[in-house]
């Protein structure tokens, strides 16, 4: 066994291993209450002020379509922004942690 190598519970304690848990639930938390904002923020429009959303934007469409389809893009994005994230930087953090196990 070589000297830089660690045992899985050393890496469970490792001050390293710690920092990206942290991490990793920091970017959760800001993804998923930014989707949160977003959404609530539509529900409360629904519910206390629904005639901005019945603003007819053309003959046949509304406000509400358009801000729907843009509630569901921007949770496409927020996911995108944590795959991105996650293949960039999480996962090189990982595979550093696993060579440590080795």
């Amino acid at each position: 066994m070589n000297q830089h190598t660690q045992k899985p519970h050393e890496i469970l304690e490792s001050p390293d291993f710690k920092q990206l848990v942290k991490k990793r639930w920091s970017v959760s938390l800001i993804l998923t209450f930014t989707m949160l904002v977003v959404y609530f923020g539509f529900l409360l429009v629904v519910a206390f002020n629904k005639q901005v959303l019945a603003t007819r934007i053309g003959e046949y469409t509304t406000l509400a379509i358009p801000i729907g389809l843009g509630i569901i893009l921007f949770a496409w994005i927020l996911t995108g922004i944590y795959v991105f994230w996650a293949n960039n930087h999480y996962d090189t953090a990982v595979e550093n942690l696993k060579k440590k196990i080795k």
